[in-house]
Order: structure tokens, then C-alpha cells, then sequence
């Protein structure tokens, strides 16, 4: 055992006491009195040691003249008068503070920069004037006490276990407990050679001297903090800043313990690739990592980064969206009850092998977003986050108190985002993630949850904006999202995050420096749900294609959106994927390319095709896809559980099926990968001209315009229309650049790829009323039933559609895919 010393921690600054119009002021409890009385501040003001560009971290103290060593950098502290709000009205809006200016951007004063994108939002202004001034006021708060929101996110550098001059020193907010020790393999689990020491601010903190020149505690090491409560009562518990934790292999259900993650220098991986460039619009490929062996097993980060990232690549996809990748102790829960926010999922390998999937990625070309999941947190007691709660009030807990701290649906607990130290924990973890593992960006999960005190549950939402600004609005969660969006930008401008939000509220996806919360992209969400709905309770023949083009545009332009027909939503026990309400139990048995397709086959493939393009194409400025699904896998998900007797059968991606050349999955896959080069070529998604020019309910042909491409879809079981009259934009001579039902991809090839049609003028120049559907032009077309074509506008000189079948010098005379795919 090695003998372990207290030492005074750079001790945290205390909590808010909520994002109110009152005067802003950081809480100091009532046992650390300011030196001479009053109710002072204090300022931290830290001196760079030569050669740092920044102080190497900040103290704090409840007494005036206390000085701490750490680092070899002193800290004086000094008391400052209270903090004061500025004059200003009722609303919230601060008058005389000076422009807020970070990174060289410049911030509203007031946040109203989003009724100019927004007219309707005008009635709402004290809503938004209001939450935009605890926007700011927090901001200022953090410049002021921490050296701003740039070294307040960097907690993660001081809290937890950190390497200090020849020592690990161990820092925990607990303030709760009234005694705690760092206990572990490194002391025989002896909690009295190892006694921490609470600072006035609830840290709790020991320093462990090195012992013959090696840490004394082993990389790989087994540690948990030991803690008393309030009653006397001894709990053991998982560090929360945490790197890594582990339970025993193959034990479902076996407790997790910390591991201790320090790896030599020769055991560590370095990043060796740059970030790739912010695509002009993002393809996300959805994947769990657990999941992706074709084997029944969970799979790991490198054979995930080796065998799966080129499969993502090669089909055309741009980003990988990452599940599950913070520790769970719940693999069922597919990642969302999240019990160790700072340490990489534990069963598909270690923190080095998620960066080598990270920097493989980097590699080809692909940006890697990860799922967050900051809207709430596992229930565990024993080994997640809800383990520092002992019963105490929400000032010195992570989360609310009564109902508010729990969510009745999921089981989980809810964060306080008006607590000083939430905020430096949930800062931290993005911030951690991005610079650490080089993540490129975020999918918050469960926004709707922490958008509204009643979290979204039971309601519908109808889109009135007094849905969104009320006293139901959780204005401290709305300024967290707000200041996360603007840290994570802050940090990395090129970033993406995208807000899982079903509510639509207005000014999520809007830039924070003119009120919004600062999001670059929202889920379209009803998209999937009208699909489930036609394809479960609607024959073909119910379809309408006004209520298709609807849900499909139906969203805030001035805020960007992710469409997707199907993500691991939908897959979900209890429901099936796609592919498999078409076609059913027929794709156990009718697959083959070698038979006749079965009407339930051929239908399903080609309404697949259709559905997921169409949503592409019309639905929003991106494109999300779940693992398997751009090859229609069957079936659906279920993880293992003691309701299947822990099962992988159903847990893992059969790309085999997608391999095999003598199965119809790989028209779907290779439709999906046209999709993908489609929009590669003529980047449509990020196109701002978009035109619905026919939605004909009894030819059940959709036509529409969106950049320079022209889309006719054909969703009529049995019609075929020749010399089809469709209107565009442009004259001159068009030319099909996609066709569903060409062979490639398990089609009829009725469609001739290489024949050019010319536009005839429509109406009287000057008087669009007079046009055909609005268009100054129209040309025929064939329309296939149950197909798609997309047309270009070509050039004079422009020769014919290649063919795949050109690389042997010869043209095909069958139609097939007009788009080069390996």
C-alpha cells in the first residue's frame, strides 16, 4: 500500500442558485464566511507560469485570504463587492453591460435577431428577451469567476484523477457525504490510509505521492471512492469523473468497478490523421458498435473501425453518428441510461481503441459524430451517477429533487442545469469528447425532455408558438443547450450538432449570437412516424400524395433539418424494420435472384427504394440512415435480455445477406449507394431551391424540383404513364441521372437512360398563372408504376450517360444504373 496525503483541491466555486431575473450570485455556504463579513465575491486571478498560455487551473475559497499551491502556480484570491444586474426593463433585457464578444463573434444584446428570421416569434419577445439575458448574465458569471467558459469546460483537466508532479491527485464533488476515502486494488481496499479532505465547496480531494518513481496507483487498476452519509452509513461508488469502467467479463449483471486510465506513453494512442472538412451537406451512416459483427457477439472498436468503416465509405456516406459509446451497465439500453459520462463503453474495448475508430474514420474521409445523451441520467445507485445522491437538496446534488428529478417513462433521473457544478460536469463531457477522442460533433438526445418541465410526456404538439414560450419552458435547460451549442462552436467552429427534438420549437436551430439555441441541424421526426402509418394501417391505394409532400416539407426553413425514414427508432423490439413490413416472412424465402420475384418481393423492394429516396430527396438538408437498413435488413432489434434468454441472434447486422450476390438485398444496397453518389455529384440536399410542382392524388405521381435536378416518383401499385407530362424550371434538354428500376438495382429497366428530352414552353411569358403547374416548361417522360427517375439538364456538347458496363468499352443496350458504382 502507498501512503496518501490530503491536499486543498483547486476548490470549485459553488452553484447558482438558479437562472432567475434576481441578482446573480454564487452561493457560498454558511459555514465559509467572507473574511470581514458581507456578502463579497470572489475573483480568481491566476498567474501564468512561463511558457503556459493559460493559467494551469483556477482556486477557489470561501475565505479571503487563503492561498493554495498547486502546480507551482499561485492563486491569490481576493474579495470583490456583490454582483449587481444592470439596469433594464421587466423582460430580462440587460441596457448598459458591454457587447459580450468570444472567439470574434459578436452577441446580440438583447437576442432578438431571431424575430428577423422569425416575424411570428415578435408576440413572444419578453420570453426570448428573458432567457437570453440568463444567457448572458451566465456567460458573464463564467468570464468573471472562472477565466470564462473556455477554462470553466475544462474540468475534466482538474477533477477526477489527474497527474500532478510526482503525484495522482483525486478530486470529487460529493458535499453530501460527510467523510469519504479512495479506496482500490493500489491499498487493499483500506479506506483508512486514504482519508480525503472536503474543501468549503463540497470537493472532497487526496494527493498520492509517487513511490520509487511509479504512480501509486497502477494504470488499469481497480478504484471506487468510499463515502458517508448523512446517517453514518459507509457507500462505495464509481468515481464520476471516471475514464474507464469495467464489470466481469461474461456476467451479466455483475457490478462495475473504476478502472484507473493512465497508459505509458507506449501504450497510448496517437491521433495521426486531421479532421475531415465540414461536408457541404451531411449523409449520417447510424451505427452501434456492439452490434455490428455479423456474428452473434458484441463487436469491438477496432473490428468496427476495420470492417464496418469501409462498408460506410464505400457506400457514400460522409459521418458516422456513434451509439452507445459513454458507459452503460444496461446493454439493452441501446446507450441511453448512460452511468459514467466520462468513460468509453467498456464492452467493445478500451479508451485508445475507440480513438484508433475515431482517427481510422478521420482516415477516409468520414467525420464521426457521437449520441450524447445529456437529458438525463441511469438511476444506478451503485455504480452511475445517482449514486452521490443521498436524499440532499438539488443545490448540492447533479439532480432535481422530487418528481422533477426523475423521469416517470424512462426511469432515469434529470439533471439540474441551474447547479454551477452540473453545468462544469455536462461542459466538461463535451468538451472531454471533443478534444480527447476528436469527435466531430453531436447528437443530443431527448432535447423535447429537457426543453419542458413536463418533459413532452402525454402531449401532442400543435405548433402554436405559445406551446414553446410559457412558464412550461425550462428556461435553465434552454440556456445550458445554449451555452453547450456555444461552447462546442467555440471550440471547434466546424462542428455539427443536431437536436433530437419532437416538439419543433422554434429557434433551436438558429445561431445563439441572435437568440437561438444554437443547434445546425434538428431531427425531422414526424417523417418516420407517417411512414409506420401508411405502411401498417394503409393499403397502397390510401396513400395520399398531399399528405406525403406535406409531411415532408412541413418544417422551419430557416432552421436545418436531418430527414430519415427509418434510424434505430424504428427497429426497435416490438416493431420491425422496413424492409421487413413489406415484405415479411418473404424474405426468409424469396430473395433469391434466381426466381421470380413474389409480389409481396417485388413490391417491397421497390417501395423501399422509393420511400427512403423520397425522404432524401424532399425531406430536409441531410440524410440519416440506421446500420443495415440501406440494404433492407429484416427482422428487428433485440438486445440481450432475460425476456430472450440473453440473446445476440438478434443483435447483430447480417452482412453476409447484403454480400451475397445471388440475393435481391444488394439492389437495395447498391440503390442506397446511388442515392449517396447523387447527391456527392449535385449536392441537392444542400440546394436552397426546392419546388413541389405536382402532388396528383389520382395519378399518384409526385414531381418536384430541388437544386438543378428534376424528381418524378411513381407511387401507383399498377399504372404506367408514357409521354407523362411533367413541368421544370429550365428549357433545353434533360437527361434521366438515376432510375430505380434499372436492372442494377432489381428493376424492370423499361426506362432508357440514354434518350434526351426536350422541353416545350408553357403559358405566356410574364404570366406564370398561365404555365403548366407553375413551370415555364414541361417535357414526357415514362413513368414506371412504383419507380422513381431523376432528370438533369445537360449540356449541347454532352455526351450520353455512361453506362457501368463502359469500363469494357462496350454500351449496354438494357437500361441499367446511369451512375458509376463499384
Amino acid at each position: 500500500m502507498f501512503p496518501c496525503s490530503s491536499v486543498r483541491a483547486s476548490p470549485t466555486p459553488s452553484y447558482l442558485s438558479g437562472l432567475t431575473p434576481s441578482p446573480l450570485r454564487l452561493q457560498r455556504p454558511a459555514s465559509s464566511p467572507v473574511e470581514g463579513g458581507g456578502s463579497g465575491l470572489l475573483r480568481v486571478v491566476a498567474r501564468r507560469e512561463r511558457g503556459h498560455k493559460r493559467p494551469t487551473c483556477l482556486m477557489w475559497s470561501g475565505v479571503g485570504t487563503t492561498r493554495c499551491h498547486v502546480s507551482r502556480t499561485v492563486f491569490p484570491v481576493r474579495r470583490l463587492p456583490p454582483l449587481r444586474s444592470a439596469p433594464g426593463d421587466s423582460t430580462g433585457k440587460v441596457a448598459s453591460e458591454p457587447p459580450l464578444i468570444w472567439n470574434e463573434v459578436e452577441y446580440s444584446p438583447d437576442g432578438l435577431g431571431v424575430v428577423k428570421q422569425d416575424p411570428l416569434l415578435a408576440s413572444h419577445e419578453p420570453h426570448l428577451r428573458y432567457r437570453y439575458a440568463q444567457f448572458l448574465k451566465l456567460k458573464r458569471a463564467l468570464e468573471q469567476h472562472e477565466g470564462g467558459l473556455d477554462h470553466f469546460s475544462r474540468g475534466y483537466e482538474t477533477m477526477g484523477f489527474t497527474r500532478e508532479k510526482d503525484a495522482i491527485v483525486y478530486r470529487e464533488w460529493a458535499p453530501a457525504a460527510t467523510a469519504a476515502q479512495l479506496v482500490g486494488d493500489f491499498n487493499g481496499w483500506n479506506g483508512e490510509s486514504c482519508w480525503m479532505e472536503r474543501n468549503h465547496f463540497g470537493v472532497w480531494s487526496v494527493r498520492l505521492p509517487d513511490r520509487d518513481g511509479r504512480p501509486a496507483i497502477a494504470h488499469g487498476s481497480r478504484v471506487k471512492i468510499r463515502l458517508q452519509k448523512g446517517d453514518g452509513g459507509w457507500v462505495e461508488r464509481i468515481p464520476a469523473w471516471i475514464r474507464w469502467a469495467t464489470a466481469e467479463p461474461g456476467k451479466m449483471g455483475a457490478s462495475y468497478d473504476g478502472i484507473y486510465w493512465n497508459p505509458p506513453a507506449n501504450e497510448r494512442y496517437e491521433f495521426k490523421c486531421p479532421r475531415p472538412p465540414r461536408p457541404v451537406a451531411p449523409r449520417i451512416y447510424e451505427a452501434h458498435v456492439g452490434m455490428s459483427s455479423e456474428e452473434p457477439r458484441i463487436a469491438s472498436y477496432v473490428e468496427f473501425a476495420n470492417n464496418v468503416l469501409p462498408r460506410i465509405k464505400a457506400a457514400g456516406y460522409n459521418t458516422v453518428q456513434l451509439m452507445a459509446v459513454t458507459e452503460h451497465s444496461y446493454y439493452a439500453s441501446f446507450g441511453y441510461h448512460v452511468t459514467n459520462f466520462f468513460a468509453v463503453s467498456s464492452r467493445s474495448g478500451t479508451p485508445e481503441d475507440l480513438k484508433y475508430l475515431v482517427d481510422t474514420a478521420h482516415s477516409l474521409g468520414l467525420r464521426v459524430l457521437m449520441d450524447l445523451i445529456h437529458s438525463h441520467a441511469s438511476n444506478n445507485v451503485s455504480d452511475g451517477l445517482n449514486g452521490f445522491d443521498f436524499g440532499q437538496s438539488a443545490a448540492d446534488s447533479y439532480f432535481h429533487t422530487g418528481e422533477r428529478g426523475y423521469h416517470k417513462l424512462w426511469d432515469s433521473r434529470c439533471f439540474n442545469y441551474s447547479n454551477w457544478e452540473v453545468l462544469r460536469f455536462l461542459l466538461s463531457n463535451l468538451r472531454f469528447w471533443l478534444e480527447e477522442f476528436q469527435f466531430d460533433g453531436f447528437r443530443f438526445d431527448g432535447v423535447t425532455s429537457m426543453l419542458y418541465h413536463h418533459r413532452g410526456i402525454g402531449l401532442s404538439f400543435s405548433g402554436d408558438y405559445h406551446e414553446y414560450f410559457s412558464t412550461s419552458t425550462d428556461v435553465d435547460a434552454v440556456v445550458y443547450l445554449m451555452l453547450a451549442n456555444d461552447l462546442i462552436h467555440g471550440v471547434r467552429p466546424d462542428a455539427t450538432t443536431i437536436a433530437e427534438d419532437v416538439s419543433g420549437m422554434p429557434t433551436l436551430g438558429l445561431p445563439v449570437p441572435i437568440g437561438g439555441v444554437g443547434f445546425d441541424y434538428r431531427l425531422a421526426m414526424a417523417i418516420p412516424d407517417r411512414w409506420i402509418e401508411y405502411l401498417k394501417d394503409r393499403r397502397d391505394e390510401e396513400w395520399s400524395m398531399q399528405e406525403i409532400v406535406h409531411t415532408l416539407t412541413n418544417r422551419r426553413y430557416t432552421e436545418k433539418c436531418i430527414a430519415y425514414a427509418e434510424s434505430h427508432d424504428q427497429s426497435m423490439v416490438g416493431d420491425k424494420s422496413f424492409a421487413f413490413l413489406l415484405m415479411d416472412s418473404d424474405m426468409y424465402f424469396h430473395m433469391s435472384v434466381l426466381e421470380k420475384p413474389t409480389p409481396a418481393v417485388e413490391r417491397g423492394v421497390a417501395l423501399h427504394k422509393m420511400i427512403h429516396f423520397l425522404t432524401m430527396a424532399l425531406g430536409g438538408d441531410g440524410y440519416l440512415n440506421f446500420m443495415g437498413n440501406e440494404f433492407g435488413h429484416p427482422e428487428w432489434l433485440d438486445f440481450p435480455r432475460e425476456g430472450n434468454n440473453w440473446s445476440y441472434d438478434r443483435c447483430r447486422r447480417m452482412w453476409n445477406l447484403r454480400d451475397d450476390k445471388l440475393l435481391r438485398y444488394q439492389h437495395m444496397d447498391r440503390f442506397d449507394q446511388a442515392m449517396n453518389a447523387l447527391d456527392e455529384k449535385y449536392h441537392f440536399l444542400a440546394a436552397d431551391h426546392q419546388i413541389v410542382s405536382s402532388a396528383d392524388e389520382k395519378d399518384r405521381v409526385i414531381v418536384f424540383e430541388r437544386g438543378d435536378l428534376l424528381f418524378v416518383f411513381n407511387l401507383h401499385p399498377t399504372k404506367t404513364y408514357e409521354g407523362y407530362k411533367v413541368g421544370c424550371k429550365e428549357p433545353g434538354k434533360w437527361r434521366v441521372v438515376l432510375d430505380s428500376d434499372a436492372l442494377d438495382f432489381g428493376g424492370r429497366g423499361r426506362v432508357g437512360h440514354d434518350v434526351d428530352h426536350f422541353t416545350s414552353p408553357e403559358g405566356i411569358p410574364g404570366r406564370p398563372e398561365t404555365n403548366f403547374n407553375n413551370r415555364c416548361c414541361s417535357l414526357l417522360v415514362l413513368s414506371p408504376s412504383r419507380t422513381c427517375q431523376v432528370y438533369a439538364r445537360v449540356k449541347e456538347d454532352e455526351p450520353p450517360a455512361t453506362l457501368p458496363s463502359a469500363k469494357t468499352g462496350l454500351k449496354s443496350i438494357v437500361p441499367r444504373s446511369p451512375l458509376h458504382l463499384e
